[in-house]
């Protein structure tokens, strides 16, 4: 049985956890003050984080959301993904939205299973922001596609 739990200390799992999803520690140190941070637990085992940042009074991120490999496919990113709609609602949140690169075929997916819906594209975002090439799926990822979602 899982659950999900705020944080307020990131362990050195945790860090491994979100550097999975954001290869670049500076890019995550940026954001991780200001930021609500949950972790999934299952039988005691750390699964997944997932992290909300604050946009505006009424729009929240999703700015980080990585599950061990080792527990891929089992539901958790979801359940992570339905949680944060939750919470962000919670706290008082109109829209939520989420960022990936181009390259993230199934977390793209994922994204719009659950309801969210490309919004914009900065093209080249990648290129510009991150000092080694990244790639994913055979697919160099080069454009960040933010998608969001209205919570009523």
């Amino acid at each position: 049985m899982s659950h999900i739990n705020k944080i307020q200390f990131l362990t050195k799992e945790h860090w491994s956890l979100l550097l999975l999803a954001d290869p670049s520690k500076e890019m995550v140190d940026k954001y991780i003050q200001k930021s609500h941070i949950y972790e999934i637990v299952d039988r005691h085992l750390l699964v997944g984080i997932i992290v909300l940042m604050e946009i505006s009074n009424e729009e929240i991120e999703i700015k980080n959301i990585a599950i061990d490999p080792a527990f891929q496919g089992n539901g958790y990113g979801k359940s992570l993904i339905h949680f944060g709609i939750r919470e962000s609602k919670k706290l008082g949140y109109s829209k939520i939205s989420i960022c990936t690169g181009n390259s993230s075929t199934h977390q793209l997916a994922l994204y719009k299973n659950c309801g969210f819906r490309i919004s914009t594209i900065s093209r080249d975002f990648f290129i510009q922001n991150y000092e080694e090439e990244i790639w994913e799926n055979g697919i160099q990822c080069k454009d960040l596609i933010k998608l969001e979602q209205l919570i009523d």
